[in-house]
This record gives C-alpha cells, sequence and structure tokens, in this order.
C-alpha cells in the first residue's frame, strides 16, 4: 500500500541578515526534499518578536505542502534549511537567521518534546495565523479548530501588527511544482 499523502504547513521566520533570502532558501530546500511537493507559499508579513531579548523585527510567511514523509523526515528537511543559513540555537526566541517550523501535519497530533504537533503555540500566534490564513484558512490546528476561526478570535491588535510586505515576494522554482 503506498503511503498516506498529507498536508503540512511550515512557519518560516526571520530577522537576522538577509532576511527575505533566507525565506526563499527555505521555500527552495523544501520544494527539493523527495516526498515534499510545495502546493502554497503565502505573502511575506513582518512582525515584532514574540518573547525572547530585544530584537530586530522578523519576515515571516507559511509554506503548505503535500508529503508522505514521516513527521520527524519533515522536521529534518526544515532543521536542513535552518543549518543551510546559519541558525544557531543559543538564546530561546532570540534572533535567528532563519526558523522553519512544523506546524501541522493533516491528521498528525503529537506531544512528543522533538516535534510536538500541532504547534503548540501556532493557535495564538498572529504572525503564524495571518499568512497561513491565505494559503490554507479551513486547515484544522489539531483539536484546536480551523485557522480561519482562530484568526478571528484574535485580538485584532495582533492581527494589525501583522503588515504585509509586498516588496518581497517568495516563489516556487517551476521544476519543483
Amino acid at each position: 500500500m503506498p503511503p498516506t499523502v498529507r498536508r503540512a504547513a511550515l512557519g518560516l521566520g526571520a530577522n537576522l541578515g538577509d532576511a527575505p533570502a533566507a525565506l526563499q532558501g527555505a521555500v527552495d530546500v523544501l520544494a527539493a526534499t523527495d516526498g515534499v511537493r510545495v502546493v502554497a507559499v503565502s505573502a511575506v508579513h513582518e512582525t515584532a518578536p514574540v518573547g525572547g531579548p530585544e530584537q530586530p523585527r522578523y519576515l515571516n510567511a507559511v509554506v503548505v505542502v503535500e508529503t508522505a514523509l514521516a513527521p520527524v523526515v519533515l522536521l529534518a528537511a526544515a532543521h536542513r534549511a535552518e543549518q543551510e543559513f546559519g541558525r544557531t540555537r543559543e538564546v530561546r526566541w532570540g534572533p535567528r537567521t532563519l526558523d522553519v517550523d512544523v506546524l501541522a501535519i493533516e491528521g498528525v497530533v503529537s506531544d512528543d518534546p522533538a516535534l510536538t504537533l500541532p504547534h503548540p503555540r501556532a493557535h495564538e500566534r498572529a504572525f503564524v495565523l495571518v499568512p497561513w490564513a491565505q494559503v490554507d484558512p479551513a486547515a484544522a490546528v489539531g483539536p484546536r479548530g480551523r485557522v480561519d476561526a482562530l484568526l478571528a478570535a484574535l485580538d485584532p491588535a495582533d492581527v494589525a501588527d501583522v503588515v504585509r510586505r509586498d516588496d518581497v515576494e517568495l516563489r516556487v522554482a517551476e521544476a519543483a511544482r
């Protein structure tokens, strides 16, 4: 029996170095990963950092993929993208050249500390839900509900701080489609 293909969402963020190039690099790494097909990429948004030390604003986006990969293998692809852009893990919620989080995988719930699914804070973060709602508003965030409903429940001030950056566009190479 062939493996089950599932839809997954990954959150991208960067606030150090050439953040637009890092986000594009993450899309490129995911698109080039065997067993992953990028189906949608949100617009890029600029957002305030959440938690951690004082730091620059972030650029954020969400990528939706279809994959038959095991969740930990998809996470390894996310970590590979981070490594290619010099990601280090020194300060929790600190500044970074690239952050790639697996937000949710269709039908998968996990409390494994290495990969908790859905992402334990995705449902409360405007910087995740605004771009995610652009590309997959009906996606389920586990038992918490749909992306569009979770976004509608957020504080409007938090949503207003997620500013679309039309000067930055992420693309999927034609060969990867």
